[in-house]
């Protein structure tokens, strides 16, 4: 059995992928230690893993972004958001998780691997710091889609799909060279903060992203993710993780009528993180499908949503509102799921074969929208402010036409080929082969500035 140390940037939805995969390991008999913000400590211990909190200049409480990060609000979704937050929000953690880890790596040597979230930018300094085989193997967890400029699709920040036809590569250049002048800024501060940790970023920080891990596994199937002939031979797709473990909840007293209802079940979230104002997709969801022949069912991810839904006006008669409901028993019920795109959430749906309908902005949800709708398995409503009447418009047309059911049908079975735990224990275990039988005492990491070949 070996020792892994797990790392995760400070959010719910890069904690939890990881989580799951740390349980895995430590249900296999690994040692696993995770390095992630102070608010996941009990999270962590509950998946049966060791927790190690951040330092204070890398930690922070993802759902008070605001407080940590003032002028974030300044920024709108897409370029520009992105370059804030690459700066800001993971490129200047950067050296001081790149020292926590070796900290860890100094006490708990021999560690076999080091499994993070890719803008864990920590875990990539360390990847530059020695040649493998004088550090741990570092892995990739591609909890979103991969940033890796292609020619044969456009990069993250545009929110399409790939072009078709005579000029199509050419012009997907000309978009990589866009982004690239878009975060010429955002690149010359992350070098910077690869300095401070004593490392050199190789490459456009993008590509790096993916290409820098030792191995590099895509939580998805290549059926929705646009096709790339330049992926490097360290990428794979391994297929999306299975809902995370969660303690057991009472379920709400109307769940009968979900499983006993034989209209269409529609299902409206947020997410777990932008779901601070419901008002912009949950409560026009209740709005517009209120006269439909439909059983919706809203989500709200948070103990104190319902009583936000119902201080905004009456809950319709169709409706039926939760805080934290299950979707691994909610999903095979559903005819459609409204989401505003989270790539965890969406990938959930998949594997239950659930037509999406995508209505969301900020963080990486214009490009999973874009891909939903690429993929054939749902709509991108191309807002994150939907209308009632866009809405109404769009379920309607998800539940009438079939193709949208039976292409996330295939999704669904491409998914049941893959199974990712298992992809990912079979990388540890040949991993563990690797290391020394030797004592945990006196070992340490490379040296600060090592070159890397």
């Amino acid at each position: 059995m070996a020792l892994i140390v797990a790392a995760a940037s400070p959010f719910h939805g890069h904690v939890q992928p990881v989580l799951t995969v740390a349980a895995d390991l430590v249900r296999r008999g690994h040692e696993v230690v995770v390095l992630t913000g102070s608010r996941f400590a009990e999270d962590v211990r509950a998946a049966g893993a060791q927790h190690v909190s951040l330092p204070p200049a890398a930690d922070f409480d993802d759902r008070q972004l605001d407080l940590y990060f003032p002028d974030r609000a300044a920024f709108p979704p897409g370029p520009a958001q992105l370059e804030y937050d690459m700066k800001h929000v993971f490129g200047d953690p950067t050296a001081a998780q790149y020292r926590a880890l070796r900290t860890l790596l100094e006490r708990r040597s021999p560690v076999a691997a080091v499994i993070g979230d890719p803008l864990f930018l920590g875990t990539t300094a360390l990847t530059l710091s020695a040649p493998a085989g004088a550090r741990p193997v570092t892995v990739g967890l591609g909890i979103t889609m991969p940033t890796l400029l292609s020619e044969d699709a456009p990069p993250i920040g545009f929110g399409m799909p790939p072009l078709v036809g005579e000029g199509a590569g050419k012009r997907h250049r000309e978009m990589n060279d866009q982004i690239k002048e878009v975060l010429a800024g955002a690149q010359r501060h992350i070098e910077e903060n690869f300095g401070e940790a004593g490392t050199r970023l190789p490459g456009f920080v993008l590509d790096c992203l993916v290409t820098v891990p030792d191995h590099y596994l895509q939580l998805t199937v290549p059926g929705f993710e646009y096709p790339r002939g330049d992926l490097p031979r360290s990428f794979r797709f391994i297929g999306p993780l299975p809902a995370a473990p969660r303690p057991p909840r009472p379920l709400p007293s109307w769940w009968g009528e979900v499983e006993g209802t034989g209209r269409p079940v529609v299902v409206v979230t947020q997410g777990s993180f932008a779901n601070r104002d419901l008002g912009r997709l949950v409560r026009p969801a209740l709005d517009a499908l209120a006269g439909e022949d439909v059983l919706v069912v809203a989500a709200t991810g948070r103990a104190d949503g319902p009583a936000e839904i119902e201080a905004a006006g009456a809950v319709p008669a169709n409706a039926r509102v939760g805080g934290y409901l299950p979707f691994e028993a909610l999903l095979p019920h559903a005819s459609v799921l409204v989401t505003n795109g989270g790539y965890g959430g969406v990938h959930e749906a998949l594997r239950h074969g659930v037509p999406l309908l995508v209505g969301g902005d900020g963080e990486d949800k214009r490009e999973v929208a874009a891909r939903v709708e690429w993929s054939g398995t749902g709509l991108d409503l191309r807002t994150g402010d939907p209308s009632p009447a866009e809405l109404r418009d769009a379920v309607r047309r998800l539940l009438a036409e079939p193709g949208f059911r039976a292409r996330a049908g295939e999704l669904r079975e491409e998914c049941g080929r893959h199974d990712a735990l298992a992809a990912v224990a079979d990388l540890v275990a040949r991993v563990a082969q690797d290391v020394p039988e030797r004592s945990r005492e006196g070992v340490r990491p490379p040296e600060r500035g090592a070159a890397r070949p």
